[in-house]
Order: C-alpha cells, then sequence, then structure tokens
C-alpha cells in the first residue's frame, strides 16, 4: 500500500486517488509511524466540504487501534454468532457475512466470506476494522461507515489490491436504538460481471440467430414435393450422409434450394437440437465477413464493442453453419477457413487464443468450385476438404415433374399469408410448366406471390400471366426488320433484350437470363431509347 504524510494538505494527495484510482492510501506521522489509513471517501469528502486545504491529518477517520486483535476469545465467544445452531445458518448462506460491534471490531465472518476474499477468519476476528484496511486487507471499510453514519451503507471494495466485491452494511440496534452490531453482506462483483455478460452474450445469441436463421415452416417445401427422380436420388443420398459429420457441399444454380437441402441435412442429423446458421459469403465485405463469422476480441479495432463479439462459429455451436455461395469467399479467409475444417479451431480478429468450433459444416455454392481452382480464385486443399461428399441440385427445367405440384403449393400458401383465394387456370398451368424458369424455384415463388396480389379476379388466366414464357417462342425471322446482316441481329438482340425484361422484370434478372453484364443491358437498352426518340 502506498502511504503519505499527515502534514501533506488535502489537495496534494488528491491526484494519487483521482489519477491512480487508489482506494486507500498508508498516513505517517513526522517520525514514520503509521498513524491510519486516508480513504477515497475521505477526499471526495474534502471536496465537496472545501477542506482541501486541511492537513492530511486532520481529514483522516481511520485510525490505528493497534495492531494485536482487541478482543480475547472470550470476548467474541460472548457474542454467541460462533454457537449453533446460529453458526451454521451463517455458514450455508451463500452470500459472504462480516459482523463487527459498534466499534468496529471484527465478530465473526462465515465461511462464504471466506471462500470469496481469501481472508480466513483468524486474521480477522478481534481486529478493529482501520487495522485491517491499515495492514492491506481492504481498501475500505462499510462497517466504519455505517458506524459513522447511522444508516445502510453499500459500496465496492478491493480486497488485497486487485479482486472487487460490492459490500453492504446494515445497522442493527437494540430496544433503546443504541447500535449492537454492523451486518455486512459480500457478493463477488467478478461473479455478477460474470452472469451479466453471460445474459448479454446469450441475448446476442438470440439476436444473431434471428438474423441469420431462416424460417422455413411457412416458405420450405415439403417432402412430398420431391417427386422428380432427380430430386428424390439427391434428397435420398442427403439422408444416408446426414448421420455423419462429413463435410458436404451442395452445388447447383441460383434458387434451386440448397438452403433447404441444408436444413433437411440439418433436421436429420444428431445436432438437429441445435441452430441453424446461414451466412451469405457475398452478402457483406470482406472485413465484416471476417467479423461475423470468426468474432473479434475486445478493442480488435476502431468501433469494436467493448466487450467484443462471438462469430457464427461460436454461435452455431453444437448446431449446423451453412456458408452460402462459399466460391466468393475470399482467399484471405478461405486459408483461416481451412484450420477450422482440419482442426477445429480458429482464432478471432484481434485474439491470441484459439477457440474451439463445435460445428457442422456445409457449404453451398453457384460456381464450378473446380473451375475456379484451376483459375487460382479457389485454394485446391479447401476444396477437397469441403466437398466429401457433393451434392448437386438440378435446375428446376430438369425437374419439370415438380413445376406444377410447387406452384399449387406457394399459391396455397400466399393465399393464406394474403387472405386470398385465388385458383390457376388450367392453361395457366401448361403455360408455366413449359416455362424454362431461369429464377428456378426462386422466381416460381415469386411470380405467384405477384399473381395472387396482383390479379383483380379469381381465376389466374393467361391474360394475367406478365409474358408468354420465353422458352415456348421460337425468333421469327420474318419479324425481324430488313437491312444488313448486322442491322438484323441489333434488331434481334433488341428483341430478347425486350423479351427477358418483359419476362424477369428487372434489369438485373433479366441480364442473368440472358448471361450478360448488367451495365451492358442497361446500355442497350439506353441507347435503344435515346435513338427513338432522336
Amino acid at each position: 500500500m502506498r502511504h503519505i504524510r499527515e502534514t501533506q494538505s488535502m489537495a496534494e494527495v488528491r491526484p494519487l486517488f483521482e489519477q491512480q484510482d487508489v482506494g486507500a492510501v498508508e498516513v505517517f506521522d513526522n517520525v514514520g509511524q503509521a498513524i491510519g489509513v486516508l480513504t477515497q471517501t475521505d477526499v471526495e469528502t474534502a471536496v465537496r466540504e472545501a477542506r482541501l486545504e486541511n492537513q492530511v491529518g486532520e481529514c483522516l477517520r481511520y485510525r490505528v487501534t493497534g495492531d494485536s486483535p482487541s478482543l480475547d476469545i472470550a470476548d467474541v465467544s460472548s457474542h454467541g454468532f460462533d454457537h449453533e445452531p446460529l453458526r451454521s445458518v451463517l455458514n450455508a448462506l451463500h452470500d459472504g457475512v462480516y459482523i463487527t460491534d459498534a466499534r468496529g471490531i471484527t465478530v465473526t465472518v462465515n465461511t462464504a466470506y471466506e471462500r470469496l476474499t481469501g481472508i480466513q477468519r483468524d486474521d480477522v476476528v478481534g481486529r478493529h476494522m482501520a487495522d485491517l484496511v491499515k495492514a492491506g486487507y481492504i481498501s475500505k471499510s462499510v462497517s466504519l461507515e455505517v458506524i459513522r453514519e447511522r444508516r445502510p451503507i453499500t459500496l465496492v471494495q478491493s480486497i488485497r489490491d486487485h479482486d472487487k466485491i460490492l459490500v453492504s452494511g446494515m445497522p442493527l440496534l437494540d430496544n433503546e436504538g443504541a447500535l449492537r452490531y454492523v451486518i455486512t453482506s459480500v457478493r463477488d462483483v467478478t461473479e455478477l460481471l460474470r452472469a451479466k455478460h453471460a445474459q448479454e452474450q446469450l441475448a446476442q445469441i438470440h439476436r444473431m440467430r434471428e438474423a441469420y436463421d431462416v424460417d422455413v415452416r411457412s416458405d420450405g417445401q415439403p417432402p412430398w414435393l420431391i417427386v422428380s427422380p432427380q430430386s428424390r436420388e439427391c434428397y435420398a443420398l442427403a439422408r444416408r450422409i446426414a448421420p455423419t459429420q462429413v463435410k458436404v457441399l451442395i452445388q447447383g444454380e441460383t434458387g434451386t434450394g440448397k438452403t433447404l437441402l441444408a436444413r433437411y441435412i440439418h433436421q436429420h442429423s444428431e445436432r438437429a437440437e441445435g441452430p441453424f446458421l446461414e451466412l451469405n459469403c457475398t452478402a457483406m465485405p470482406e472485413g465484416l465477413l471476417e467479423a461475423e463469422l470468426f468474432g473479434y476480441s475486445p478493442g480488435a479495432f476502431t468501433g469494436a464493442a467493448p466487450r467484443g463479439k462471438q462469430g457464427l462459429l461460436d454461435v452455431a455451436h453444437g448446431g449446423t453453419l451453412l456458408l452460402d455461395e462459399i466460391g466468393d469467399l475470399p482467399l484471405a479467409l478461405q486459408a483461416k477457413l481451412l484450420k477450422v475444417v482440419e482442426e477445429n479451431r480458429f482464432l478471432p480478429v484481434g485474439g491470441t487464443e484459439f477457440r474451439h468450433a463445435n460445428i457442422r459444416l456445409i457449404c453451398a455454392t453457384h460456381r464450378d468450385l473446380q473451375q475456379q481452382v484451376h483459375m487460382g480464385q479457389f485454394r485446391e486443399d479447401l476444396y477437397y476438404r469441403l466437398s466429401v461428399v457433393p451434392l448437386t441440385l438440378p435446375p428446376l427445367r430438369e425437374r419439370r415433374e415438380e413445376i406444377i405440384p410447387l406452384l399449387d403449393h406457394y399459391l396455397t400458401h400466399f393465399n393464406q399469408r394474403h387472405e386470398k383465394t385465388r385458383c390457376w387456370h388450367p392453361e395457366s398451368l401448361e403455360l408455366l410448366a413449359g416455362h424454362d424458369w431461369p429464377g428456378n424455384i426462386r422466381e416460381l415463388i415469386n411470380l405467384t406471390e405477384r399473381l395472387v396480389v396482383s390479379v383483380s379476379e379469381q381465376e389466374i388466366t393467361p391474360h394475367w400471366l406478365p409474358h408468354v414464357p420465353a422458352s415456348l417462342e421460337t425468333p421469327n425471322p420474318s419479324a425481324t426488320c430488313d437491312g444488313s446482316l448486322r442491322e438484323q441481329i441489333m434488331e434481334l438482340e433488341r428483341q430478347l433484350i425486350e423479351t427477358a425484361l418483359a419476362t424477369h422484370g428487372t434489369t438485373r434478372a433479366a441480364a442473368a437470363a440472358l448471361g450478360i453484364d448488367q451495365s451492358t443491358l442497361v446500355k442497350k437498352t439506353r441507347r435503344w431509347r435515346l435513338s427513338r426518340s432522336a
């Protein structure tokens, strides 16, 4: 413990408490003898009462009474706290209990106090609280504060200069109103903070699961819709490997139901009771993606949460994590993910200690990962570790047996959601069944919902379809304009782009269906619009 002289002014010693976070300082007289302890409360009182020019000795409340115990064993026993059954009752309490008499002399402590503070009963019983502060057992005494103020007081106490405990002192009065004892209850602040942190972490887990977990009970594809031979073969293999822990790579075009297949594997695995989380690797920039996946330690970067943040590898503990569009994962993160796949451990951003990952990892992509490996865009070692069991979902145009069941299922679903009673006209079903559905099931879902909410009649006839499916149309050479080969090609290109825009509704979807960049499609349509206005 630091020490100061009693002749120093309170203004001189104030910075010691404010700048160095000191709770109590030992005070010596001019000949080097300890006379007491100055506490943070003394300094605050001097500031409040404008007595900073006073000497420390004038503001000192905790005076040394002597290093030897103030009471002998007989005196301590006379209080009765060590007699049964009171002794057993005190020791049965989870909170620590510290009892002093009206003079501030320790009468007894229970076993919980010994456990929480590490201070043994024999070290403090019979000793005055000021002596214990001076000896460095505690930073300041709530018992002496209660004796002085004659009211309940709560404060945070430092034990042996590092551990923090929350102490609440209560005066115990006799029938005549005289103070008999001070009963102090003690709780470990570290335990309270740990419990608070655990509660915050649980709340964070719930928030992240709500953000990333996808509820398929309403929009999901029921098993009875898996009617095509291709889909049945894929789902049968998924059912066989679900109880194992092998890595699965699901491949297929956008919108074919890769997330649904991953959830199917999770629901038939031993981790079905655990969380199922999904992270799209194209949904955020590299830095944020790394933080979301691996989490980060406190102070890892500017703006980081003070307590750090759990990543999905932590949140999905005991469950399944789907990394969608794994082909778009940056190479730097591929190296970190390889550590997870090989050793089931990872290093949070800014962390220095590895954490264990207890997850089932499933990856999905619409890209050709083997081609990306050859182009140097995907790590070969990671590819072979992720694709232990590759599953390929065929596009909807290759499983036409499912189109009409899907249309009926989602029509019923959206009728219920939007409180409608729409039904399909047979000719509409025939036309839609012949469509190639470049957007696959996702396109089918969006079209069905759009028709349910936009059609003004009960029956959805071909008149209400936004287009005649392009797959049923054959370009008519006679419809092209006269002119050179280049001009006719340009006109055919214009017709195809306009048909795609009418079919898909947006430039992004139309460009994807035609296999060109969205910027290219926008430039061409703008050029045609300008030429018409000219």
